[in-house]
């Protein structure tokens, strides 16, 4: 399988830290939570915590803390399809493809509920086939992206579709949820929102941007014991995220499982990959990242990058850190892809990259 356009779109609204914690101490929210909770959202939004800035699906943060079902899957329901077709839109121009050449297309998300699904907007939106393959993928979190494109990989395995669009696509300020609880404050201060997108084929065809990318091998690993470390739950009609301390740990854990699996399958080393493209969950993650992984700090800087930008975009993050290593260039060789999230799931492949 070769990856032969990759595209990102998010909301034209970007927020600080300051624009954010401003916003949360006029709503009304405030005034509801007790003053541990006070404490907790200033001193993510007042320290550095990697982030500077977010993208978010409304207009002006007061719409934020409107948090009731309705207006949340209203909002899913404008902004994921919108989010969805223009990143697609960008991986079909960097492939040198029109709407009509995908056979299948396969869409992932976690912060929405659509029947149908978010398939046929995408569908609908970029002028697909009336007779393309669709796949609408659900309840992977922020690990959904290796998931989706291993599938697209087994699709154009069986012989029958030539091209695969790959779409993940997060609505985070549609999934709000506030109380006093820790790790739902810490959670609603990292999130924004996003899409990526990626047209896989089976042959390499169009470049992207005069460069070659080959999917080599992958590996998951899943562990259903420790789904409560990190995963939405349903209360009173909204999503609730939960996130606890032990996501870093966990991550760094599984990461360097299923990085070892493939290297070994390979007969590399972890010294042989260049370039990571890492999803980041935020800061405390990426640092135990990179003493799990015995990286340099360098290593990391385009999921560094992503995260100071964009926030913790979920299952869209990868794309965005895939897109900034093939902007800037990096170096051609063997790079490593990986995400991880609910489940808990880690997930990653070995590119070869020309």
């Amino acid at each position: 399988m070769h990856v032969v356009g990759v595209g990102t779109a998010s909301p034209p609204a970007r927020y600080t830290k300051a624009e954010c914690l401003q916003a949360f101490e006029q709503s009304d929210w405030f005034t509801r939570l007790n003053g541990r909770a006070h404490f907790v959202a200033r001193t993510v939004l007042q320290r550095d915590n990697g982030i500077d800035a977010r993208r978010l699906a409304v207009d002006s943060l007061d719409q934020v803390f409107a948090i009731d079902p309705n207006t949340l899957s209203q909002r899913f329901l404008k902004h994921a399809p919108q989010l969805a077709a223009q990143a697609a839109d960008h991986a079909l121009e960097r492939a040198g493809l029109q709407p009509r050449q995908i056979d299948a297309v396969i869409v992932s998300t976690c912060t929405g509920t659509l029947c149908p699904g978010l398939s046929g907007y995408v569908i609908e939106r970029l002028g697909l086939r009336a007779d393309v393959q669709a796949f609408d993928l659900v309840g992977q979190g922020c690990a959904a992206a290796l998931p989706n494109l291993m599938l697209g990989r087994a699709i154009l395995g069986g012989g029958t579709c030539e091209h695969v669009l790959s779409v993940c696509v997060e609505v985070c300020s549609a999934a709000m949820y506030l109380d006093n609880d820790p790790g739902v404050l810490i959670s609603a201060c990292l999130f924004g929102d996003g899409a990526g997108a990626a047209v896989l084929s089976r042959w390499p065809g169009a470049t992207v941007g005069s460069r070659r990318i080959e999917w080599q091998d992958s590996a998951s690993l899943i562990e259903p014991a420790q789904r409560s470390a990190l995963m939405f739950e349903q209360r009173d009609g909204l999503l609730r995220n939960i996130l606890t301390r032990a996501v870093p740990a966990l991550a760094a854990d599984y990461a360097q499982r299923v990085l070892g699996t493939v290297l070994e399958r390979a007969g590399l080393q972890p010294g042989d990959i260049g370039t990571w493209v890492m999803h980041a969950g935020g800061r405390d993650v990426l640092q135990a990242l990179q003493t799990r992984l015995e990286l340099r700090p360098d290593d990391l800087r385009y999921s560094a990058a992503m995260l100071r930008e964009y926030g913790n975009l979920s299952s869209a993050f990868v794309y965005f850190v895939l897109e900034a290593a093939l902007q800037d260039g990096a170096a051609p060789g063997w790079w490593w892809l990986s995400s991880f999230g609910a489940g808990f799931s880690c997930h990653g492949a070995l590119l070869s990259v020309q």
